[in-house]
């Protein structure tokens, strides 16, 4: 063996070693420093190491582990909580977390307000009013929402995010992604919904902190700040009421220090209706 060799079969070997890890305890979710602990390597160092070699993070491999494992018991008929315990995962909204797949689009996309960004729109019955969803080729980018009579201010709200994208409607071909969004009977692991986040680093980051608070939970706009290394509530209180993907990246789950319900860009009334049809949702699985 050369001396070029013998590293390689080392990285390997613990690549193995943290894969047949993840392999046999999956159900216990175990996180990067646990990983990295089991082989003797710092985490980051691993993070790089089996990225390099397998072509994805440890994270990323345990979720599909685990999809793989939903994918089997849902087949079979098992309930979603029964099959999100089975997994090893708090409860069905950790569990739709899976189902959800996000990117981000480059900082320069946001910066030219979306210059040269086709965007479909269009409007779909909701459990919360009318919906509007807007698409781009990478997936949804905008979820909104208002009463009969309001179509226009909503769609005027949600363009001034991307002043100089194009916009086309097309009611029909927003159709099948609103059913996926409002249908629980269509959240598939094997069939994540596609999202697409535009706007700057800092809501990026609190936007997928927001996908991180389990439906049915409720999270503090300090509590969001510890998830996403920001001490900073009013910053993240922006950036909350910033969210353009509203419902899917759950905002609205967001509440005051004290527990009460504070504003929602698309209204409390809303905001109220949205969490006990998710409490009613996890009530029933």
């Amino acid at each position: 063996m050369t001396a070029l060799e013998a590293p390689a079969k080392n990285d390997y070997e613990i690549v193995r070693r943290v894969i047949e890890t993840i392999s046999e305890n999956w159900r216990d979710q175990p996180d990067l420093t646990t990983l990295a602990s089991e082989v003797g390597k710092n985490p980051i160092a691993l993070q790089k190491l089996f990225k390099r070699w397998a072509g994805l993070t440890p994270k990323d491999f345990l979720q599909a582990v685990t999809v793989d494992h939903a994918k089997r018991l849902l087949d079979a008929g098992t309930p979603l909580l029964e099959a999100s315990l089975e997994l090893g995962l708090s409860g069905p909204g950790r569990l739709h977390d899976l189902f959800v797949t996000h990117e981000a689009m480059s900082p320069g996309v946001y910066k030219s307000g979306g210059e040269g960004l086709e965007v479909t729109y269009g409007f779909h019955p909701s459990p919360f009013g009318t919906a509007l969803l807007m698409m781009t080729d990478k997936g949804l980018a905008g979820l909104a929402f208002c009463d009969s009579g309001q179509e226009a201010e909503a769609l005027e709200d949600m363009q001034g995010r991307w002043p100089r994208a194009n916009y086309h409607r097309d009611d029909k071909q927003i159709a099948a992604t609103a059913k996926r969004i409002f249908d629980p009977g269509e959240w598939h692991p094997d069939r994540p919904l596609r999202i697409v986040m535009i706007g700057t680093d800092f809501e990026i980051r609190v936007w997928e902190g927001l996908l991180s608070i389990p439906l049915g939970d409720l999270q503090t706009y300090s509590g969001l700040g510890e998830r996403v290394g920001a001490n900073a509530p009013r910053a993240i209180g922006r950036a909350v009421g910033r969210n353009p993907l509203s419902f899917v990246v759950p905002c609205h789950r967001v509440v005051g220090k004290s527990g009460a319900l504070t504003g929602y860009h698309w209204g409390l009334t809303r905001k109220r209706a949205m969490l006990g049809w998710e409490a009613g949702m996890s009530a029933a699985t």
